[in-house]
């Protein structure tokens, strides 16, 4: 859900307006929603009221948990008030609560206090909440006193609610209007809402910034009071590199923009309820490719990708992925896990994306996708100390779900995930020894020298940091922000943050070396969901990647042995993919299927057949022409002697 800087909502609407499919809406993004249900069974002989009923529950997802309420009107507040700042609420409706509280079997009752005690505990209620009130003042005064006294309470109890509530939305004819905020004032804000779509604060508007939403799957508002401003890195879009024998002009990296955010207290913790890939879609998928017209044995390994696909499409003819963003990930590690690197090294790659050169922004550019360098925090050595502090492992898994809701705020369809910083082999392989019992030696990648060597020295000082580490932290708990702050470091921590917000938004990530590899590790005991959006499209022959690959349940999809780099090898197989998944969805159905057969086409005239009588359209030959000669037989046959035109020799009359 996005309702941007919003923690409690009212939606207004008359009857069958539409107004709780709206709320419904606003709430869809959410793993987990407690649906506070208000009112009474009613009379069992009221089949309608039953059926309305029913077709409220019919639509409420397996995730969700319902709890009544009718029994006891004031409980609603006590629901409220005790409610977590982690969890959703969808209230439905006040109508019903309103009926229950002025039921005489509960008077003599204070009403209006009552109301009150509402009110109070939506404004202090810590959890996301959408309220849904039937809107009924509209009409004449109704003219029995049980009317009027349904319709003045319930007036009351919306008014009261509305100015407890941050937004209200008028639902009129399934056409949502915001009320609140004045339209005056927000006049930047979007006329609707879904869960794609989201007004944006009067504030943001000003300033050019939009805020994350507060209805995020997996966010909650920790507090009322602004948070900082986070400027999140640049998001560059690179045109082609012109032809080799073309000028080459001015440099080819477009203009960048800038995407600013604001922080949200995001409340990221084991144990989270994030969506999974829909489990029908992809094996519908994979079934219809053997009923296409695919000549010989078909995709062979490659229909892994359209399987998942469909299953985070949520489709069974799922479409190639348009709008694909390349998070760069460039923060470097102290001590001797950057041994053998060149100093500076991963600043210059960095610089160098950013400039639109070298092979990952140029791939880029030929793939159509978007490139974002993100710099997290370097990290100390973590042979001697934490590579980072509990607060800063808090910091970079925010800021990477602040990445991943950027992406896809901005409609991107696939997230490619990649690092260039010194010593990531490094921390991926402490990560991996940490969480899957690993050996670092076993995990851990030869060192590459920018002369091709091998050398072996710095790769026995990685491993001996490796080792420290883990002997430093034997009686350190292993959960994942443990293992991030002891072992893993910034762009780990950032990486797991993209995984876990790319899974709760619904993106698919593309997995490309070991840094995205560990994070998926870490991922796991926070949202064991976030392994399920992702793909490997190659290991490159690196043992921490087909480690963290198997334990993952990760196939990788190819075998190029590229090693251009983190990402880069990603973009690489992209358009293969690419092309596998439009291949996949403009194929028809073979022929065999729908009784339309070549034999039966065979069969058919080709041409409507001429009457006898007709003149053919064609020039009689002109066998006078060389071309129409009849040619001398070259053995043994009838010819012709002359004017009386006897048979020769060789052959006899009768």
């Amino acid at each position: 859900m996005s309702v941007d800087g919003w923690n409690t909502v009212l939606v207004l609407g008359g009857i069958r307006s539409g107004k709780s499919e709206f709320a419904e809406s606003l709430v869809a993004d959410a793993p987990v929603v407690r649906y506070i249900a208000t009112a009474p069974e009613g009379d069992p002989e009221d089949t309608e009221w039953a059926t309305r009923l029913a077709t409220h529950r019919a639509r409420r997802p397996g995730s969700w948990t319902t709890e009544e309420t009718a029994a006891e009107p004031r409980r609603l507040a006590d629901v409220l008030e005790s409610a977590e700042p982690n969890e959703t609420l969808l209230v439905d409706d006040l109508g019903g609560w309103v009926t229950v509280l002025l039921d005489p079997e509960y008077q003599p009752a204070d009403d209006v206090a009552t109301i009150a005690e509402l009110a109070e505990a939506i404004r202090t209620c810590a959890a996301r909440v959408v309220l849904v009130s039937p809107e009924v003042g509209l009409s004449l005064v109704p003219t029995t006193p049980l009317g009027r006294a349904f319709t003045d309470a319930l007036g009351a109890a919306n008014r009261a609610v509305a100015d407890a509530c941050d937004a209200v939305v008028l639902v009129v004819a399934g056409q949502p209007a915001w009320l609140k905020p004045a339209p005056s004032t927000a006049a930047a804000a979007a006329p609707t809402v879904s869960a794609s779509a989201s007004p944006v604060s009067p504030a943001a508007s000003q300033t050019g910034t939009s805020q994350t939403g507060a209805f995020q799957a997996g966010t909650s508002l920790l507090d009322a009071e602004p948070t900082p401003e986070v400027q999140l890195p640049d998001v560059l879009t690179h045109t082609p590199p012109v032809a080799p024998n073309q000028e080459p002009g001015n440099p080819w990296a477009a203009p960048t923009m800038a995407l600013p955010m604001v922080a949200t207290g995001l409340v990221i913790q084991p144990g989270m309820e994030l969506p999974m890939p829909d489990d029908y879609a992809g094996p519908q998928a994979v079934d219809r490719l053997a009923t296409l017209d695919v000549p010989g044995a078909g995709l062979g390994v490659l229909d892994r990708v359209v399987g998942f696909a469909a299953a985070t499409q949520g489709t069974s003819t799922p479409a190639a992925w348009g709008s694909v963003r390349v998070l760069l990930l460039n923060g470097d590690h102290a001590g001797g896990a950057s041994a053998g690197t060149v100093a500076g090294e991963s600043a210059r790659r960095a610089a160098q994306a950013r400039a639109g050169r070298g092979a990952l922004a140029r791939l880029a550019a030929e793939s159509g996708a978007s490139l974002q360098v993100v710099d997290t925090p370097a990290a100390a050595p973590m042979e001697t100390q934490p590579a980072l502090s509990g607060e800063q492992v808090e910091s970079a898994l925010r800021y990477g779900w602040r990445l991943a809701e950027q992406a896809a705020d901005a409609g991107v369809q696939l997230l490619v995930l990649g690092a260039c910083g010194a010593g990531t082999e490094a921390a991926a392989a402490a990560v991996l020894a940490a969480t899957a019992g690993a050996e670092p030696p076993a995990v851990l990648g030869r060192v590459i020298t920018d002369s091709g060597e091998i050398d072996d020295a710095a790769w026995m000082v990685r491993c001996a940091a490796v080792r420290d580490a883990l002997h430093r932290t034997r009686r350190s708990p292993r959960g994942a922000k443990d293992v991030l702050s002891e072992l893993g470091g910034g762009d780990v921590a950032v990486a797991t943050g993209v995984l876990l917000g790319a899974t709760a938004r619904r993106v698919p990530v593309l997995l490309d070396g070991p840094v995205g590899l560990a994070a998926g590790m870490v991922s796991r005991d926070l949202a064991g969901q976030a392994r399920h959006w992702c793909l490997l499209a190659d290991h490159g022959q690196h043992p921490a990647v087909r480690l963290a690959a198997d334990v993952l349940g990760l196939t990788p999809l190819l075998d190029l042995r590229l090693d251009l780099g983190e990402g880069a090898n990603a973009l690489v197989a992209l358009p293969l993919l690419r092309s596998v998944l439009a291949l996949a969805a403009a194929l028809p159905v073979h022929p065999s299927l729908t009784g339309d057969t070549d034999a039966d086409r065979a069969d058919e005239p080709q041409t409507d057949p001429e009457p006898d009588d007709a003149e053919p359209d064609y020039a009689e030959p002109d066998y006078t022409d060389p071309e129409f000669v009849e040619p001398e037989p070259a053995g043994p046959g009838p010819t012709r002697t002359g004017a009386d035109e006897q048979p020769a020799s060789g052959w006899r009359a009768g």
